[in-house]
């Protein structure tokens, strides 16, 4: 009597938990009929041009409500001085790599984060779009690599790589033994790690024509700091604090 008692009560447990689900589904199924976008899971890939740089970046989202999901996203790019200017070496010939003249460090980052996005605006039909607030911040981390150079030596001819270490006076004196910049690979095994931290604010505008793919354009703000000053070029002033604006493209899915 009791074991027939139990499988009972477990069994209206289990139907009424059906049924909840059932009428969730119908809910969702209804907002989307009505422009909402719903989804469970989303996987973004983008790229984005910064106003000192360029990255790209991997984002996943869980949706919370009819309005609001929580993102995850890792982000890697390449961040430039607004002084650096490209040149061709004279000496070098036309098949040298340009190089930049000053230059102490390509700086490169990485960055885990973690942020929330608000739906603004609806649709209002699947050939719409819909407009999203996103805000968050993370973990950023500043990958430093030697920037190299190939110069020859006057007396012997000989070409040599070399990298600023407060005693070469070929960055600022002896421009003319440049041949131009060393081979991209050149410095990795010497790159240094600088720690910090970013905030961002952005507008997401997605245009895709149907809800379970991504098409998107986001425009926004980033500032991040590090925990000590970031060498970059030199006769310039060495900065801690990076303050830049972006705009992106993105494509995925949603299931």
């Amino acid at each position: 009597m009791v074991i027939t008692l139990g499988y009972s009560q477990g069994k209206d447990i289990r139907q009424q938990k059906k049924e909840e689900k059932k009428e969730k589904l119908r809910e969702m199924m209804m907002q989307e009929e009505q422009g909402a976008i719903i989804y469970q899971k989303q996987t973004i890939f983008g790229v984005k041009l910064n106003t000192d740089g360029y990255g790209a970046f991997l984002e996943f989202a869980r949706f919370k409500t009819a309005r609001k999901s929580n993102l995850f996203s890792l982000e890697l790019g390449e961040r430039k001085s607004s002084k650096e200017e490209k040149i061709t070496s004279a000496q070098g010939g036309y098949l040298s790599n340009p190089y930049i003249f000053g230059k102490i460090n390509n700086f490169y980052y990485a960055k885990l984060g973690y942020a929330q996005q608000r739906l603004i605006g609806n649709k209002g039909n699947k050939n719409g779009v819909a407009v999203s607030a996103i805000y968050g911040g993370g973990f950023s981390a500043a990958l430093l690599k030697p920037y190299y150079l190939k110069v020859a030596d006057p007396n012997s001819n000989e070409v040599t790589d070399v990298k600023y270490n407060n005693n070469d006076d070929v960055f600022l004196d002896n421009q003319n033994l440049v041949l131009g910049a060393a081979g991209f690979g050149k410095g990795f095994g010497e790159m240094k790690f600088t720690p910090g931290a970013f905030v961002k604010t952005a507008m997401r505008f997605d245009y895709g024509r149907y809800n379970e793919l991504v098409s998107a354009i986001e425009v926004g703000l980033h500032v991040e700091v590090y925990s000590k000053k970031i060498p970059m070029m030199l006769l310039n002033k060495d900065k801690q604090l990076f303050f830049n604006a972006y705009a992106a493209i993105a494509f995925g899915r949603r299931k």
